[in-house]
């Protein structure tokens, strides 16, 4: 709260398992905190199947630097098309500034999930009643990617590595 933010939900104990808290950034983007107990939290990252990148979508980037900065002590780099977010030397997701041909886009945290094959998986997600927001396409020297929502509408999405 003292960097801007607001606590949505403050911090509860889920089983014995960890302690969790909600927390709405002070750009609007909603996100969760975690400290672990018997359940440390997410140990496998950047394989298929599992989460490989975290983009925050914003409608003012130097409020989100400084509040993500200033709260987990992240550091920023990349370029002026695109903000990277970094922990310690390791970078762990991005941020983008959302645009007015969006539409009404709220700020928000989207999440990228590392598949073998972008095209493959979202026509199979297209099969599950996902609808596809964006893609597949390519990102510049880096892979391909998909936007995605699943049949409740939470919206994630997809990411094949550029294989060399």
């Amino acid at each position: 709260e003292s960097l801007g933010g607001k606590v949505i939900l403050p911090p509860f104990d889920v089983m014995d398992v960890g302690r969790m808290s909600m927390v709405q950034d002070p750009t609007g983007a909603i996100f969760a905190l975690w400290e672990g107990r018997k359940h440390p939290g997410a140990q496998l990252t950047g394989e298929p199947g599992a989460f490989c990148w975290w983009e925050l979508n914003t409608k003012d980037i130097e409020k989100a630097k400084a509040f993500y900065t200033g709260l987990f002590g992240w550091t920023t780099g990349g370029d002026p098309r695109y903000t990277e977010w970094k922990n310690g030397a390791e970078t762990i997701g991005g941020m983008m500034q959302i645009q007015p041909e969006w539409g009404e886009v709220p700020p928000h945290w989207l999440s990228y999930v590392m598949v073998n094959n972008c095209d493959e998986t979202a026509e199979k997600a297209k099969s599950l009643d996902a609808k596809i927001y964006m893609g597949p396409q390519d990102i510049e020297n880096m892979g391909r990617f998909a936007v995605i929502a699943d049949p409740q509408g939470g919206a994630f999405a997809l990411y094949q590595p550029k294989r060399s």
